[in-house]
C-alpha cells in the first residue's frame, strides 16, 4: 500500500530526531532477552454490522477547543528519559492541539467498569479516545459507545493500514475503530533466579515456583494459554463448556495450591521488579520497557504449545465532543515515520504498512524485530480466542472471575 507523507514541519522533524537520540535504548535489552515471538491482528469478535448509538454523539467542538485526552495502556508509547512521549510532542507542535496522555487501563473489564454508566447515558468519560481489545471494542461498538469516524479526516490510515486489518467482523470496514497496536500473551521469567528460563506453559508450575507466579486477568490470555497446552484449537469453533472448564480446573487447582500469587493487568510489571513474581503470563512488548528500567533481567517467549494474538484499538467514546481532533492524532500515528518510531519503543506490532521500511531509518537491526514485525514462522504459533457469544462471554469471565477472588 502506498506510504503517507512524511512529516515537512521542521519543528516535527527536530522532535523525531530527539526520540531517536534520546529515546530509551530498548533494543538493546531486546536483543539479550530471549524476545524471539510476535503476532498480529485478526478479527477476534462475532459482530457483523453497525448500530446505531444508544446515546446521541456529543457535539464536536475540535474547532474552538484545541485539546483531546488519550487514555492508554502502560508501556504503550515512547519514551525519553525524561519520560515525556517525543511522537506525541511532535504532534502537538505540528497542530497545536494540546494532548493529556492518561495511563489509566489496567484491564479491559475494569477500565470499562468505570466508564459504562456514563457511556450508557452518552457523557463525557474524561477520555476523547481510548485503546481498548478487539473484544472489548466489539462491545462499546455494537453497544453504541462509540462515534462513526470520519474517513476524510483519516487519509493516511486510509492508505496505510494493514490490508489484513481492514475489515475485522467486530467492525466492517473499519467504521468505528482503527487499530493502535497488536501483541500477544506468553511467559516471561527472571533470568537470574530461572536461568534455564521456561518453555512450557507447565513450567509455570513447578514446585520451586510456588507462590512466585503471576497471570492475566484478561480471561483470554490465561486460559487461552491454559488450553492450548491442553491441545485446544482456541480460534476454533469446535470446543465449548467442557473444554473451558477443564482449563478453569488447572486455573484453580494452581490457585487454591498457592502457586499462582498475583491475577492483575498491566501491574503485573510491579510485582516482576519487585521478585514478588518470579515468572509470569504477561503482553509481549511489556518485558521489554521493564528491561529497559531494570536492565536484562527478564526473558520471554511463547510457550511450546502457541500464545495468543489480540489487538487494541482507538475508539471516540459517544461523550467525546472532539473527535475532529482525535481524527487529526490517529491520522499522524498512521504516518509510517511516525509508527516506526512508536514502534522501535514499545516493541508491539504496528498495524501500518511502510514503517518496516521507514525503520530502517531509525534502526536498522529492528528491520527483522519479529515482535514487531513477525514472519510466517511466528505467526503460526500464536492464536486468536475465537468469538464468544454473550452467554459464554458472561459465563465464562464470571467463571474465571470468582477463581481469581482465591488468588
Amino acid at each position: 500500500m502506498p506510504r503517507g507523507p512524511l512529516p515537512e514541519d521542521p519543528a516535527v522533524r527536530a522532535l523525531i530526531a530527539q526520540a531517536r537520540n534520546a529515546r530509551l535504548s530498548r533494543r538493546s535489552f531486546v536483543a539479550g532477552a530471549g524476545l524471539s515471538m510476535a503476532a498480529f491482528l485478526a478479527a477476534c469478535s462475532g459482530r457483523v454490522g453497525g448500530s446505531a448509538p444508544a446515546a446521541s454523539a456529543a457535539q464536536d467542538r475540535s474547532d474552538a477547543e484545541k485539546s483531546l485526552t488519550w487514555a492508554n495502556w502502560s508501556f504503550y508509547l515512547d519514551e525519553d528519559d525524561s519520560g515525556g512521549h517525543p511522537t506525541l510532542e511532535a504532534f502537538e507542535a505540528l497542530t497545536g492541539l494540546s494532548v493529556t496522555y492518561d495511563v489509566s487501563i489496567d484491564d479491559n473489564n475494569t477500565y470499562f467498569a468505570k466508564v459504562r454508566d456514563q457511556l450508557a447515558l452518552g457523557q463525557d468519560i474524561g477520555a476523547d479516545t481510548v485503546c481498548l481489545t478487539d473484544w472489548m471494542a466489539n462491545i462499546w461498538i455494537a453497544s453504541g459507545y462509540a462515534q462513526e469516524l470520519d474517513k476524510a479526516n483519516l487519509p493516511n490510515a486510509t492508505a496505510n493500514l494493514s490490508p489484513s486489518l481492514q475489515d475485522p467482523s467486530f467492525d466492517p470496514g473499519r467504521s468505528y475503530s482503527l487499530p493502535w497496536q497488536s501483541g500477544f500473551a506468553g511467559l516471561a521469567w527472571n533470568k537470574e533466579k530461572l536461568p534455564n528460563g521456561l518453555a512450557s506453559l507447565e513450567d509455570l508450575w513447578a514446585p520451586e515456583l510456588k507462590g512466585r507466579v503471576g497471570v492475566l486477568s484478561e480471561m483470554r490470555d490465561t486460559l487461552g494459554l491454559i488450553m492450548l497446552s491442553q491441545g485446544v484449537d482456541i480460534a476454533g469453533s469446535g470446543w465449548g463448556d467442557a473444554e473451558f472448564d477443564r482449563a478453569l480446573e488447572v486455573f484453580a487447582q494452581q490457585v487454591s495450591d498457592g502457586q499462582i500469587r498475583n491475577i492483575k493487568g498491566n501491574s503485573y510489571a510491579d510485582d516482576l521488579k519487585n521478585e514478588d513474581t518470579l515468572a509470569a503470563i504477561v503482553w509481549s512488548g511489556d518485558i521489554a520497557a521493564i528491561n529497559a528500567e531494570v536492565g536484562d533481567k527478564f526473558g520471554f517467549a511463547l510457550p511450546d504449545s502457541g500464545g495468543t494474538l489480540w489487538s487494541d484499538n482507538f475508539l471516540v467514546p459517544v461523550g467525546s465532543a472532539q473527535k475532529t481532533n482525535v481524527e487529526k492524532l490517529i491520522d499522524y500515528y498512521y504516518d509510517p515515520a511516525v509508527a516506526a518510531e512508536v514502534a522501535a519503543w514499545v516493541n508491539f506490532i504496528t498495524p501500518v504498512e511502510g514503517a518496516q521500511e521507514a525503520m530502517a531509518d531509525i534502526d536498522p537491526e529492528m528491520v527483522e524485530n519479529q515482535l514487531i514485525f513477525p514472519d510466517d514462522a511466528t505467526l503460526s504459533q500464536a492464536h486468536i480466542f475465537r468469538a464468544l457469544s454473550n452467554e459464554e462471554q458472561q459465563k465464562y469471565n464470571t467463571a474465571f472471575e470468582s477463581v481469581g477472588l482465591g488468588a
